[in-house]
């Protein structure tokens, strides 16, 4: 087809990852021949959009948003929305008037096989994802089309300092450069300088968090008991909040206490594995400690601040959730997992539908045929190697999403069209 009947593209982008990603992805747009257009909510929002012609800033109510983005959608003709996660109320609402006017929805998220992939779909992540609806067999039918072998972990993108910086740097634009933004409101519960103080106390107290975390997992790698893994997540993250039956993390953590104080044999112990990310908001460890004392297990129960999870994985007996991503990595060693919420892994053929007290005293393991077949479906798929946050990890990201961003495919249509861009090469990079 030649340039001149390519039919063109308008995409607008609304609020994006920390940092400068949203930024390069729009310039990188812009050269395939495409219109780009920022609405911006925030000083956060224009710190890291670096072509002001188009920019385009939104400063009234919540209430005003809606009327806003129709007008928006009419004059800059567009034709594709581009946003990072699907449920804060903006994007909620841009989706379904985008969706009423038959426009393409592109949705990125942090990656269903973090941390070296993100997740680019269409129309909805997480909880709204075409996966929830779709079976193995049907991922298999199409699997049939590539022969390709599941990729590899890439080289590490070296993001997590990168995301915890651009968040402070974020918040710190947000809570001294807002003055244009009066009628700014976060979509989390936090106002914006508590959220600073949090990134910021998180940054300077990493040192002696990973200190903590090795003492404490050479304590629990070293103590030659079985144990079972809790995959903690962020009680204020989107697949918590909106695809899981808890109102609060403590509920969780109870219910998870309880099932083992009932099930589990007296040998076994229980590690609460905190999320990279996790600052305290929630206090998660206060309740850790005071329901474990209250059932009379406080001698059998850990607690993990952030960092990997491989090593602690690799000895543990089972693994229970809510609906983390890291669920991936548990089914990928043959673990048996144990999840609450919606989740785009949550198949029969993995997770167990046990009682709790039952699964701690005797898992069913998952199939792991299955959850190869379902993985190496993902990672052909929605699941693009990179990162947001580094450098190193947006030019891997950069070199595959454009294309499939100006595909007419979705990502698993195009596999089952044959219209896939291959892979292979994009393992590693330096």
């Amino acid at each position: 087809m030649s340039k001149a009947t390519v039919p063109a593209r308008v995409f607008l982008f609304l609020q994006g990852p920390h940092g400068p990603f949203f930024h390069r992805l729009g310039a990188m747009l812009r050269r395939a021949g495409a219109e780009v257009w920022r609405v911006g909510f925030n000083a956060g929002d224009r710190a890291f959009w670096f072509h002001p012609q188009s920019y385009l800033p939104f400063d009234g109510s919540p209430e005003d948003w809606p009327a806003r983005l129709e007008a928006l959608l009419s004059e800059k003709r567009v034709t594709d929305l581009v946003l990072y996660g699907d449920t804060r109320r903006i994007h909620a609402e841009a989706i379904a008037h985008a969706r009423a006017r038959g426009l393409t929805v592109h949705v990125f998220e942090e990656g269903y096989m973090r941390p070296y992939w993100v997740s680019y779909e269409r129309g909805g992540s997480n909880g709204h994802s075409r996966l929830m609806d779709m079976g193995i067999k049907e991922m298999r039918t199409a699997l049939a089309q590539s022969d390709m072998e599941a990729p590899l972990p890439p080289g590490h993108w070296g993001d997590m300092r990168q995301h915890i910086f651009y968040g402070a740097l974020y918040h710190w634009f947000v809570m001294f450069r807002n003055r244009d933004y009066r009628n700014f409101r976060p979509h989390r519960d936090l106002n914006v300088a508590q959220e600073f103080r949090l990134y910021l106390k998180r940054l300077l107290l990493m040192p002696l968090h990973r200190a903590e975390r090795l003492l404490e997992t050479l304590r629990i790698r070293r103590g030659g008991f079985p144990y079972h893994l809790v995959l903690m997540q962020l009680e204020h993250d989107a697949s918590f909040r909106q695809h899981s039956p808890f109102t609060s993390m403590t509920e969780f953590l109870e219910l998870v206490l309880e099932g083992f104080a009932e099930g589990a044999p007296g040998h076994h112990h229980l590690v609460f594995k905190a999320h990279p990310l996790e600052d305290g908001r929630a206090p998660v460890r206060r309740t850790i400690r005071a329901a474990a004392t209250r059932l009379g297990i406080a001698d059998r129960v850990h607690f993990v601040r952030g960092g990997k999870l491989a090593q602690l994985l690799n000895d543990a007996r089972t693994a229970v959730t809510v609906n983390s991503t890291a669920g991936q990595q548990v089914l990928w060693r043959g673990i048996p997992l144990k999840v609450f919420g919606q989740s785009v892994y949550a198949k029969p053929a993995f997770v167990s539908d046990q009682p709790l007290a039952e699964f701690f005293a005797q898992p069913a393991r998952p199939d792991n045929r299955a959850y190869r077949d379902y993985r190496r479906y993902l990672l052909e798929t929605s699941q693009v190697p990179g990162g947001f946050y580094s450098a190193r990890g947006r030019r891997q990201l950069l070199r595959l999403v454009v294309d499939m961003m100006l595909s007419p495919d979705d990502p698993y249509d195009a596999l089952r069209h044959g219209t896939a861009a291959p892979r292979q090469q994009l393992r590693v990079v330096r």
